[in-house]
């Protein structure tokens, strides 16, 4: 059982996914002086409710541990930084706040790749540039649709997953995946969803 400094966010953190950061709350600061003075980790969670300055807030229990790669100070002191997702976690006793969230976790088993999905990577991959191109015409801050994709498998499934223009509870979902299949087929189920409601909320215009 590892002890992890936690950070709740307003998102999800999936593996391999960049997570740039701005922390200006005093317990967050120092959390991340701690851990770039240890072996630069921590534990990201997605907020259930409540909002990530202030405390109080309720967390869902499975989240992503985050490797920091970079990090810098702001003249007004904030800091910057961007961490990377590693290995999945699950929460099994929060400890107190002091001086920031902390938590006892155990590590999520990895997804194994078998071969079985081969076809089913290629049909989600299709189905996630699709939907990066649609996105495009209706929102500046999305992944290109000729994104460069990683060669491993199981590494590539993980960045359809983190590509696809979903929210942060889809997002959660795809963390619980059990197995690349299933995290391939949900990344294709969500992401024609969310097609499809842009479609309805944004319909062509009459000829």
């Amino acid at each position: 059982m590892d002890v992890l400094p936690m950070f709740p966010l307003g998102t999800a953190l999936l593996p391999g996914q960049p997570l740039p950061l701005q922390v200006f709350e005093p317990r967050y600061v120092a959390m991340m002086r701690d851990v770039v003075g240890s072996d630069r980790r921590f534990g990201a969670v997605l907020i259930e409710r409540g909002s990530e300055v202030g405390g109080g807030d309720r967390r869902f229990a499975v989240g992503c541990v985050a490797s920091v790669e970079q990090m810098g100070r702001l003249p007004d002191g904030r800091l910057v930084l961007l961490a990377r997702g590693d290995e999945r976690v699950e929460v099994v006793r929060w400890l107190p706040d002091d001086p920031y969230p902390q938590a006892e976790v155990r590590r999520l088993p990895d997804l194994t790749w078998t071969g079985e999905d081969d076809e089913r990577l290629a049909d989600t991959e299709r189905v996630v540039r699709r939907a990066l191109a649609v996105m495009s015409e209706y929102r500046s801050q999305v992944w290109p649709a000729d994104v460069e994709l990683a060669d491993d498998p199981v590494a590539r499934s993980w960045q359809l997953a983190w590509l696809s223009p979903l929210g942060a509870l889809d997002q959660l979902t795809l963390l619980r995946s059990t197995s690349p299949g299933e995290l391939l087929e949900t990344t294709a189920r969500l992401t024609n969803d969310a097609v499809e409601l842009l479609h309805l909320q944004m319909p062509d215009d009459p000829a």
